[in-house]
């Protein structure tokens, strides 16, 4: 493999209709292909790195041009591509973006996405429905599909017609929950994202996705994480986190993973019921929570370690539906998880 030239790094621009939003395709969330019907030039599995497309000019494999995406080979048969993908969660979206950045005389001239709702693998019986139909892509760009279906899935199937290159495939939506226990205590993981857990807002999130402290597992590296800034100024750091569900925190735990001499050297959470989750402004729940109750007063933090908080460290201010996270002064988290028992709501 030929690496005599820098790596061109592309950018990409989030669209509108990704706030409040999550990438569904996120290897973050386990998202996986199941199935691709070619990937002779480029590896499927690309197509859902979380990192931006790169381009190496001088880079050559055995089957010929490197290009850091899904690419099959020249179709002489007829027919076309496809490429089926498991969902990291269930849920209902909101819009694709299928990114063809640096696929110029490569890229799929048409493409149409499929969706189904299945318990396990689909299968020849599965019923897959048409969510995009077939429509126009452009060669090096962002290719973006807002959607209106409240119909939750968890599989998709992307066609590329006939063959091609894509370098990204982002599936923006909200996690539909199916509670089930996570803790060796039997209590629900509240906050995580594929529990509908989201982020409300933040200070600052200068380096890496705020979002990404909701997912399962340990960071696998200091990227891997919400880190702001260097404060130079008054105040603190903060993160304000609805969950997925009411309920009753019993158990927290914060994670430093790979943040060594840039951790918070403190932390504290406040927390609230704010009323049927949805019905409040994002901005609106955020001017509220300098208010809110101490659900865990300030706590030490240590450089790369895992903080468990139970007990008499978190106060019982009744059920809950968002919390506020306090960093003194700024710093980096690598996964945040409120644990507990589901409140029974009126």
């Amino acid at each position: 493999m030929s690496d005599t030239s820098t790596a061109i790094r592309a950018t990409e621009d989030k669209p509108e209709f990704d706030l409040g939003s999550v990438n569904l395709a996120s290897p973050r969330l386990g998202a996986n292909i199941i199935e691709v019907s070619d990937d002779f030039f480029g590896a499927a599995e690309r197509i859902l790195n979380d990192a931006p497309p790169i381009f190496f000019p001088d880079r050559y494999d055995d089957h010929g041009k490197w290009m850091d995406g899904w690419e099959s080979r020249r179709r002489r048969q007829g027919g076309h591509d496809q490429c089926i993908i498991q969902l990291g969660a269930k849920g209902v979206l909101a819009g694709f973006d299928l990114n063809t950045r640096f696929f110029t005389g490569n890229h799929p001239p048409l493409a149409s996405i499929e969706g189904a709702l299945v318990d396990g693998l689909p299968d020849e019986n599965t019923v897959w429905t048409e969510i995009v139909a077939e429509s126009d892509l452009l060669a090096d760009s962002q290719n973006l599909f807002p959607i209106d279906d409240e119909r939750p899935y968890n599989v998709l199937r992307l066609n590329i017609l006939p063959d091609g290159g894509i370098a990204r495939f982002r599936v923006w939506g909200t996690p539909v929950c199916e509670w089930k226990r996570q803790d060796s205590a039997g209590y629900h993981e509240l906050s995580a994202i594929i529990n509908a857990g989201r982020v409300v807002g933040y200070s600052n999130a200068h380096y890496g996705d705020p979002w990404i402290i909701l997912t399962p597992g340990r960071g696998l590296n200091m990227g891997d994480g919400w880190e702001t800034r260097r404060r130079r100024g008054p105040g603190n750091d903060w993160i304000v986190i609805a969950l997925g569900a009411p309920g009753n925190a019993r158990k927290i735990e914060i994670d430093t993973a790979h943040f060594k001499g840039n951790y918070p050297d403190r932390c504290s959470i406040q927390a609230a019921h704010m009323g049927k989750i949805g019905t409040m402004a994002d901005a609106d729940i955020v001017a509220a929570s300098e208010d809110w109750a101490e659900l865990m007063p300030e706590q030490k933090l240590q450089m790369d370690h895992i903080h468990d908080f139970e007990g008499s460290a978190i106060s019982q201010i009744g059920p809950i539906t968002h919390i506020r996270l306090n960093i003194f002064p700024d710093g980096g988290v690598s996964r945040v998880r409120i644990f507990g028992q589901l409140a029974q709501e009126d």
